[in-house]
């Protein structure tokens, strides 16, 4: 169970390290680790983050062998000790709910979490998991807004169209860069820039003006 709960604690420090808060990267770690399963918005967070996918799969494959080695040990435990004659099974059952708790209260004592946290990073730091801050992140994006990245097809009002023709402040996105279909890549692109077809868009903005870019809803699309 110590082990449990520290590689836990390892898998919370290593998406923190991302960029993740540390209450989500508590829960994506826990999950992964037990075999939960929960489907949040943090996760899509994760599969969209190279690192932290890695780091979800090590903790849900720790997890599963983990966990069943545990199972297996506490299993021989109650049924071939020679001392259960001794001792009842609930009295074994409660001193291992009273060792599992202790454990758990221990760890998460400050004076006891903050050095292991400190440890953690260190050696998760040189071992290279780097602070890779999520886009999102830096852009402290709030409810209601968003960040995503569209394809300009032939048919999006955009396709041919210098910026400064398009404006897409008007429609409350900016571009922040572009990928284009050759493989090439603008950041920051100026008003002069055009955008041809098969071009990868990052916008952000309201998460209504967004989706309507995505879905060539323009005004030039409606009329």
């Amino acid at each position: 169970m110590i082990v449990s709960l520290l590689v836990v604690r390892v898998g919370t420090n290593a998406l923190a390290l991302t960029g993740m808060s540390q209450e989500a990267a508590k829960f994506q770690a826990a999950s992964a680790f037990f075999g939960v399963g929960f489907t949040t918005a943090e996760a899509e967070m994760v599969m969209r983050h190279s690192v932290r996918r890695g780091v979800v799969l090590k903790l849900i494959i720790a997890g599963n062998v983990g966990l069943t080695s545990a199972m297996a040990t506490l299993i021989v435990t109650f049924v071939a000790n020679d001392n259960t004659k001794e001792m009842s099974h609930l009295l074994q059952a409660s001193l291992t709910v009273l060792g599992i708790t202790s454990v758990a209260f221990l760890l998460n004592l400050k004076v006891i979490k903050k050095p292991v946290d400190a440890i953690m990073v260190h050696y998760l730091k040189s071992s290279g998991v780097v602070k890779a801050m999520d886009y999102e992140l830096l852009l402290k994006v709030e409810d209601g807004f968003s960040v995503s990245e569209v394809t300009i097809n032939p048919g999006h009002p955009w396709c041919g169209k210098k910026l400064m023709e398009s404006r897409p402040s008007d429609r409350g996105v900016v571009v922040l860069n572009i990928r284009h279909a050759d493989g090439g890549f603008t950041g920051a692109p100026d008003k002069d820039f055009r955008l041809h077809s098969g071009d990868e868009i990052m916008i952000y903005g309201a998460d209504a003006c967004v989706a309507k870019v995505a879905n060539n809803l323009s005004e030039e699309a409606d009329s």
